[in-house]
């Protein structure tokens, strides 16, 4: 009876993945949360899977969602770990044990700068303050690039390091950055290039050439750029002298985990930390080693800005950046309205939809003060454009105004995805020539492919005349969509694709939002 029971606890404990208490199983998956900028550590992470028997697997994030995800308790759900640029807001939110937390390498937020401009503002033997960074901006001497701060750790580095510089490198609170907000929003009137993440950003850089004089993004990704030979020079990295917000890279176990996947973490973090796979981070990444014995090559005193004592700070920055202090958004949304959308399809569409008007979300994570939004739905042609203007002040009205009009949308016919699309360039191209200090986007939403009107072909021939706008198309993947077709269509126009069939509408909304 005894071997019995041995051999049924044997298989057991092969069925739930450990191989003995307090060690991990050969084999073993640790699921992290994470920014999708830690893809670029594939290579180290096979290698480190060889080694230790430890598979992690990610699903990507942007670092306030990762947070929203801890605290509400959705992360342990599915993950065993999360892996952020850092986990500061995290801390003032949930307070995670910091026995669980392991910084495995580091890179701070700075300035990657134009050679020819950089040499024009003085800033190649110099390291200018932010607040001279502020006045280059503006003066509209110097234009830059930056992530949205919901979605990506290095622009919520940028603006808590950006408004703590300016506050004389002072702990922020809620009357200052009130009483900031003049300079800040100055400062962010010559972000002309926004994006969801840092390496979407990069690329974004190089296709709008010399038009962009810099980009506020983190060390490595800045130096990950200058090595990959696609700028005419490498851009100068500028620290500002008053100091940066530096990313430190925590490897967190989530509260709960069980004695095998604790075993798991300590193998994949101890691995990590070894000086031989450092100085391959280094390699690898440009990130900086946090093992002292590991050299890097680079700036060494670089002063660290203080981070808010509190959310309720943060959370009114971020407030503030997306409803006053950023330019504001214009974007026309294209949806399909074709008689395949009948059922779940234009409930789900309808409901994320509705989703962006608010309730207790965000303010990132709605449509924004002061921003512009056309609904150009289509079926075998396209119907009637519908414009709205989400007011500076008391939104509430005119975000009630767009929910009652998504409630109403009917659907029947065929699919004109291009001619739905074109009627959305030429919109924007009216409203762009009038008012151009806006990022302009499209979203375009198809369940299925093009079955009238001008086809893909066609509109590609026909994009040079939109091309000069600048305005790139965010295809959202659903149903039957084209998917090699709707990936075309985002390069063309310097836009990105998301996938609806591997997460909700809602969380693909969201996802989009960084991106305008």
């Amino acid at each position: 009876m005894r071997r019995i029971l041995a051999a049924f606890m044997a298989v057991a404990s092969l069925v739930a993945g450990c191989s003995a208490e307090g060690e991990p199983a050969e084999g073993s998956v640790l699921h992290v949360l994470a920014g999708s900028e830690l893809a670029d550590l594939d290579p180290v992470l096979r290698d480190a899977a060889k080694a230790t028997g430890v598979s992690v697997r990610f699903t990507y994030a942007g670092t306030l969602d990762g947070v929203r995800q801890v605290v509400s308790g959705q992360a342990g759900q599915r993950h065993q770990a999360i892996w952020f640029g850092s986990n500061r807001y995290l801390e003032l939110r949930d307070r995670p044990s910091a026995a669980t937390a392991t910084p495995i390498m580091s890179s701070p937020v700075v300035l990657g700068v134009r050679q020819e401009a950089a040499r024009r503002l003085g800033w190649v033997d110099k390291r200018p303050s932010w607040a001279e960074v502020a006045k280059a901006a503006v003066d509209r001497d110097f234009t830059y690039g930056m992530t949205s701060p919901a979605a990506s750790n290095s622009g919520f580095s940028a603006l808590v390091g950006v408004a703590t510089a300016l506050n004389a490198g002072q702990d922020l609170d809620p009357p200052s950055v009130a009483k900031l907000s003049p300079a800040l929003r100055d400062f962010f009137s010559a972000q002309t290039l926004t994006a969801g993440s840092s390496g979407w950003l990069s690329e974004a850089f190089v296709r709008k050439g010399a038009e962009v004089d810099g980009l506020v993004n983190y060390e490595s990704v800045l130096r990950s750029l200058n090595a990959s030979g696609r700028l005419p020079e490498p851009l100068a990295l500028v620290y500002p002298s008053d100091g940066v917000v530096t990313a430190d890279y925590p490897l967190t176990l989530l509260p709960g985990e069980s004695p095998e996947t604790q075993a798991a973490y300590d193998k994949i973090t101890a691995y990590l930390l070894r000086p031989e796979t450092q100085k391959r981070i280094v390699e690898t990444t440009h990130r900086r080693p946090v093992v002292e014995s590991v050299p890097f090559e680079g700036v060494a005193d670089v002063r660290e800005l203080p981070f808010p004592g509190a959310s309720e700070t943060v959370d009114g920055l971020l407030a503030a950046f997306y409803d006053r202090l950023r330019r504001p958004s214009r974007t026309a949304y294209v949806i399909d309205v074709s008689g395949s959308m009948t059922g779940d399809r234009i409930a789900d569409l309808k409901r994320a939809f509705v989703s962006l008007t608010g309730g207790d979300s965000p303010a990132f994570d709605r449509f924004l003060n002061r921003e512009e939004v056309t609904v150009v739905p289509f079926s075998t042609k396209p119907h009637a454009a519908r414009e709205f203007t989400v007011p500076a002040e008391n939104p509430g009205a005119a975000l009630t105004e767009i929910r009652r009009y998504a409630e109403g949308l009917r659907v029947g016919g065929g699919t004109a995805i291009y001619d739905g699309l074109t009627t959305a360039y030429k919109i924007v191209g009216q409203k762009t020539a009038a008012d151009p200090d806006r990022f302009t986007s499209i979203v375009l939403m198809t369940d299925g492919e093009n079955t009238g009107g001008m086809d893909f072909a066609e509109f590609r021939r026909r994009f040079d005349g939109y091309a000069r706008l600048g305005v790139p198309v965010f295809p959202v993947l659903f149903g039957e969509a084209e998917e090699k077709e709707m990936k075309e269509l985002a390069d063309l126009t310097g836009g990105r694709s998301f996938d609806a069939r591997a997460q909700s509408l809602q969380e693909v909304f969201r996802e989009i939002r960084g991106y305008q």
